[in-house]
């Protein structure tokens, strides 16, 4: 059997870009992109790709520069998931939600050689180029403006714009061969509280993998209708960009994920599937009457981020959304695990139905194996749904490694196993559920405390529509839970009452011992809650005998909009926080 060689007839490099070839000719006249007013088949998407293809090999782009993009969900965003690497070239997303000195900074770390801009961004965009050129000592990309498909603007940015390099390209353009599936395919930059943004490489071999482990995880039919409210630079949109050419289907890119634009979407184009954080549910679920309208098909809902509380779950299923709860970071090509749906879970009461829907799961199929370990041991922890220890993951979904970083990889690549960070248990029946960040628990008395869980059961009074909880600083017990909360509109409600609350649905040791209400948690770029290293080096000044007059001047300082009530104790530090789910 040894003499049984590879040949071009049984081994074919695997790439998703084989995905946009077979939907040309199997499903050429089905509607591959729909964007407001304009409609493409995927005949015309492959050929608009090729077209793109051969003007960036025109503008002497070769095999492994990169190019980068600054884009919303529009039709030019998903082709140049096609075209960049058909030019041999491998993609950068750029986060739209990151200001102009990030934007630099990937920039300079990736040495883009040309630079895609939609008109929306043209303004951060310049600055980003000026600070690159100004601060970096960098050369400038070439830039291509993204005009509006659907109403152009005739905004421009130097000579060149999207559409002038899709009409001039050829058609018939051959794509570079990929002769070897470790090639890298695309370029994202993490954004996270706990570390810097890293530069995560992708393989084509784990983008083809990772896509079909994901439309099988899912169940996703023939001929999906896929609705773009998960940004196309998250992961590159969890290799959706590649996943619905492979089953046929159709895109519905929209420029903003507002409740109007999902309702009106999804009745109008019978949207059967979306992926979302779990702020687009309180987006839907926030509606005004005259941007609701009936969901008459089931739409399938890929969640990721904070696990979705019961009550928030049961509101957003009964307007005919079916919730999937998933866990991933940058990292694992996004989705790493899926809380597959057993059957004989439909006979339990809905309480028991969320908990279930809240874990993370199973490891999708292009993971060879997902553990929970002992970081100093490196032994499994016990099958019991309360040791926790590091998720560790292993496969071909696996990024290829942190661009211009060795030292990174040499602590997260250990003992064939990629260390993720995050902090879970496994349950007796094999299924995961997160707890926290390694670097962000509680430690309080010597217990730790997950920060998760309390915000979980916060999570539960239906007056709250968002929280995160983060250490304080403690003289008897060292740290305590402290509260960060935002409030509906309409209620009343004072500290006292959350702890209150609290005290029904969690441990003593683990009740907040501070509630503070704000009007808005910071973010980071990619929507997760978060506070500066400059809030953990404060916190570690702070302590609840100071005068908080002071700390409500830090947090305003650190875009906290606190709400100035009396009855209402700023009492609280802060500690890096973040939502463990790495998306």
């Amino acid at each position: 059997m040894d003499k049984l060689p590879k040949c071009g007839a049984n081994y074919v490099p695997l790439t998703p870009l084989t995905f946009l070839t077979r939907a040309s000719s199997s499903y050429a006249n089905r509607t591959s992109i729909i964007y407001a007013n304009v409609r493409f088949t995927w005949r015309q998407t492959h050929e608009r790709c090729c077209r793109l293809a051969s003007s960036l090999r025109s503008l002497n782009i070769v095999k492994n520069d990169v190019v980068s993009v600054l884009a919303p969900n529009v039709p030019a965003m998903l082709e140049m998931h096609f075209a960049v690497p058909m030019a041999g070239a491998v993609l950068n997303a750029i986060n739209t939600r990151l200001d102009s000195r990030n934007v630099a900074l990937i920039l300079k770390h990736s040495e883009a050689k040309i630079f895609f801009i939609d008109y929306e961004y043209i303004d951060k965009a310049k600055k980003a180029i000026e600070i690159l050129m100004a601060d970096f000592q960098m050369p400038m990309p070439l830039v291509v403006v993204i005009d509006d498909l659907d109403s152009p603007t005739g905004i421009r940015l130097g000579e060149l714009e999207y559409e002038q390099l899709v009409y001039q390209g050829n058609p018939e353009y051959a794509p570079e061969s990929i002769d070897d599936e470790w090639d890298p395919i695309t370029l994202n930059y993490t954004s996270g509280t706990t570390s810097e943004p890293k530069g995560v490489v992708y393989s084509h071999r784990g983008a083809f993998l990772s896509t079909l482990s994901l439309i099988l995880g899912w169940e996703m039919g023939t001929e999906p209708v896929y609705l773009w409210s998960l940004p196309m630079f998250h992961c590159n949109g969890w290799t959706f960009t590649w996943g619905i050419a492979a089953r046929g289907g159709t895109n519905v890119c929209i420029r903003n994920t507002t409740a109007q634009e999902i309702y009106s979407n999804i009745t109008l184009h019978k949207v059967t599937h979306m992926c979302a954080a779990p702020i687009v549910l309180n987006i839907i679920l926030e509606a005004k009457p005259h941007e609701q309208r009936q969901i008459t098909t089931p739409v399938q809902i890929l969640v990721g981020g904070a696990p979705p509380p019961a009550p928030l779950l049961e509101k957003i299923e009964r307007l005919g959304f079916h919730v999937v709860h998933a866990y991933g970071l940058t990292e694992a090509t996004g989705p790493a695990l899926v809380c597959e749906w057993q059957a004989k879970w439909n006979k339990l009461p809905w309480e028991d139905q969320a908990k279930l829907k809240a874990r993370q799961g199973l490891g999708i199929l292009t993971l060879a194996d997902v553990d929970v370990k002992n970081f100093k041991t490196m032994q499994s922890v016990p099958r019991d749904g309360i040791t926790t220890g590091e998720i560790c993951l292993r496969g071909s979904s696996i990024m290829k490694g942190y661009l211009k970083n060795e030292k990174v990889n040499s602590e997260v690549f250990k003992n064939g196993w990629f260390f993720t960070g995050d902090m879970g248990v496994i349950h007796p029946d094999g299924y995961l559920e997160i707890k926290d960040r390694c670097k962000d628990v509680i430690i309080s008395g010597g217990e730790n405390i997950s920060s998760v869980e309390v915000e979980s059961a916060i999570l539960k009074h239906p007056y709250v529509v968002e929280a995160s909880v983060v250490a304080m600083p403690h003289p008897r017990w060292g740290e305590t839970p402290c509260a960060f909360v935002i409030l509906r509109k309409d209620s009343n409600f004072k500290e006292s009452d959350i702890i209150a609350h609290c005290r029904k649905n969690l441990p003593g040791f683990m009740v907040p011992k501070k509630v503070q209400f704000v009007e808005e948690l910071p973010k980071t770029g990619t929507g997760k809650t978060s506070c500066s290293e400059q809030a953990q080096h404060e916190r570690t000044k702070l302590t609840p005998d100071q005068d908080w007059e002071r700390f409500n001047e830090f947090m305003n300082d650190n875009h906290f909009q606190v709400q100035h009530d009396a009855a209402r104790d700023p009492s609280a530090g802060l500690s890096t926080r973040t939502i463990p789910a790495g998306f």
